[in-house]
């Protein structure tokens, strides 16, 4: 019996980072990944055009590969459109990423907390919404970073960065007030983890990072058990798919290393 994959979905490479995490959860199940690099980055759009391609495009994918779940692995997609997916593909499984807010004020001991992400998810209600719900007593600042996303597609694809870049981008998530410092960053992109031994390099003082990839698996482990199971051998072959049509070399070296075959 085949197994149908679960897809993943990013603007660019990022979302490589819930690969790995799911890959140790569920370690059986043919991947698929989609790389919109034909659109990236997202943050240039605007929604309504936006919204309107992810539908178009999910449309597409959904028919080709026939995932038994797909996860959205980019915070701005996510916060923009996963209601939109849900309503639009109701027969469909698939899981969000969003700012974790929640364990940050949960964690906090100082109460400055700072999510780093993109423009167009510091902007977005549903971000505005979740520091309402679980961070009111925190001091939260939003750093929407224009060219985060960018360096750390350089750094996957070429292995090196202008750390002086990266420390320029972050530089606002630290905050002095009343004798206190932010003591936790949030990386509201799934693209930061790439960064983040770069990020702790130039930081002015040591916080906490925290990476929403893991959650996102377990997210998928947890719906995973309402789908049907995998094959015994695990053997499907894992696709990478480049909007584009012809993603540089770069990329296609580096979903080769995380065991893709690119198209």
């Amino acid at each position: 019996m085949e197994t149908r994959p679960i897809l993943f979905f990013d603007s660019g490479i990022g979302g490589l980072s819930v690969v790995k995490e799911a890959r140790i959860l569920l370690p059986r199940r043919p991947y698929v990944y989609v790389a919109d690099d034909a659109a990236f980055p997202y943050g240039a759009w605007e929604e309504g055009a936006l919204l309107e391609r992810m539908v178009g495009l999910f449309a597409e994918l959904l028919e080709t590969y026939r995932p038994v779940m797909s996860v959205i692995a980019c915070n701005t997609a996510s916060t923009l459109a996963i209601h939109r997916l849900r309503e639009a593909f109701p027969g469909e499984t698939f899981v969000g990423t969003v700012p974790a807010i929640k364990p940050a004020a949960e964690r906090t001991r100082s109460g400055l907390v700072s999510v780093l992400a993109t423009p167009g998810t510091v902007k977005r209600q549903y971000t505005r919404d979740l520091i309402r719900d679980y961070a009111a007593k925190c001091h939260v600042r939003l750093v929407g970073s224009e060219n985060l996303a960018a360096l750390a597609e350089q750094y996957m694809r070429e292995g090196h960065v202008d750390e002086a870049a990266v420390e320029r981008e972050i530089a606002p998530c630290f905050v002095e007030q009343d004798g206190k410092r932010t003591d936790i960053v949030v990386l509201a992109c799934t693209h930061y983890p790439f960064l983040v031994n770069r990020m702790r390099k130039t930081a002015p003082w040591p916080v906490d990072w925290i990476d929403t990839s893991e959650a996102i698996a377990r997210r998928a482990l947890a719906l995973s058990a309402n789908l049907p199971a995998p094959s015994s051998d695990g053997n499907g072959q894992d696709i990478a798919h480049f909007t584009s049509g012809a993603p540089v070399e770069g990329y296609r070296r580096l979903v080769t290393g995380f065991g893709f075959i690119a198209r």
